[in-house]
């Protein structure tokens, strides 16, 4: 005799049959639209600087960020993090080229509003790649100063909008710098501006290769633990989350990406706000070299790994792979 819901009656089978019958009946897709785009900047005309660590991704000087954003927009990439790697001449105990208004970063994000106007840029909030000791944050004594960082992040802030960033990310891990931010935005008049808060951000290990891109691997003194997360908590993200929703964060992001799925769901699951990821730089190079050595099917693993976010609950994912993925799916 056969049951409902039970083999034979039931074969789930039938609906993974062909092409058209698991498109019909996915749970979870991926489009350009999901992407956004991080790229690091350098000084320069025609610079196009390789990063070791990650292959297949290069420093660009501003003349050739514009360039990737005309080609990025083209692909149907609506989104770019931009991340500077600053002249290490530049960079002092405060961090005080982040309140430059001609820095590197605000030079390009003013380039590429021009030729890109309705592009989404986002611009990170934090100190490390402008400070000569490689932290987010301010240092006395030897200990990470949290309200006197906070100041200096509104700042760099404040001048980040005047440039024509539309989306500001902190990803420095500050008590208190959402509402900060939030008050000196409508303060200044800018409350169209949005905060991208990295909620999440914990003090991980795969982040090697975006500390070489930044240049600032070869400067840290000490490690983040004292106010990135520890990887072993969970219920403290959710915290996080709330506190700087409260303060007047509009999405929030958690990072690393993958091995982090489970608070990209619990976070999405809790509170309902557009929530991203980032798929850091170590899981870029991890997966490229797969790809480069045979290891792995290039073109599977990158639409299976940014589909895992999305299926986790993430709203887009910053991935060094965007361009790629967009070539994948305009295929498709």
């Amino acid at each position: 005799m056969s049951y409902p819901g039970r083999y034979p009656a039931t074969r789930l089978r039938r609906n993974r049959a062909n092409d058209a019958i698991r498109a019909l009946t996915a749970e979870t897709g991926l489009t350009t639209d999901d992407l956004i785009w991080p790229v690091f900047v350098t000084e320069g005309a025609g610079v196009r600087q390789p990063v070791p660590s990650m292959p297949g991704v290069d420093r660009l000087s501003v003349d050739n960020v514009v360039e990737a954003a005309l080609a990025a927009q083209k692909l149907g990439i609506r989104a770019l993090a931009l991340f500077p790697y600053t002249n290490p001449d530049l960079r002092d105990d405060i961090g005080s080229e982040s309140v430059n208004p001609d820095n590197l970063v605000c030079r390009a994000v003013r380039a590429v509003r021009a030729a890109c106007p309705d592009l989404i840029l986002i611009c990170d909030v934090a100190l490390d790649p402008y400070t000569s000791h490689g932290h987010d944050g301010l240092i006395r004594d030897g200990q990470i100063i949290n309200d006197e960082t906070v100041d200096a992040l509104v700042r760099q802030a404040l001048v980040q909008a005047e440039a024509g960033c539309d989306t500001l990310a902190p990803s420095d891990m500050m008590d208190g710098r959402i509402g900060a931010i939030r008050a000196a935005l409508d303060d200044s008049g800018r409350t169209d501006v949005r905060i991208m808060s990295y909620a999440a951000k914990y003090a991980s290990c795969f982040y090697g290769p975006f500390r070489e891109a930044v240049g600032s691997s070869s400067t840290l003194i000490g490690d983040k633990r004292t106010y990135q997360m520890d990887p072993a908590n969970s219920d403290e993200a959710l915290r996080e989350v709330e506190m700087d929703l409260a303060e007047g964060a509009d999405m929030v992001m958690v990072k690393p990406g993958m091995p982090y799925l489970d608070i990209v769901r619990r976070v999405k699951e809790r509170f309902h706000v557009p929530t991203f990821a980032y798929q850091v730089s170590g899981e870029y190079a991890m997966l490229r070299t797969a790809f480069d050595n045979g290891i792995l099917d290039r073109q599977r693993g990158i639409l299976e790994s940014l589909l895992c976010f999305k299926r986790a609950g993430a709203d887009g994912v910053l991935t060094y792979f965007a361009m790629d993925a967009a070539r994948i799916l305009n295929k498709g």
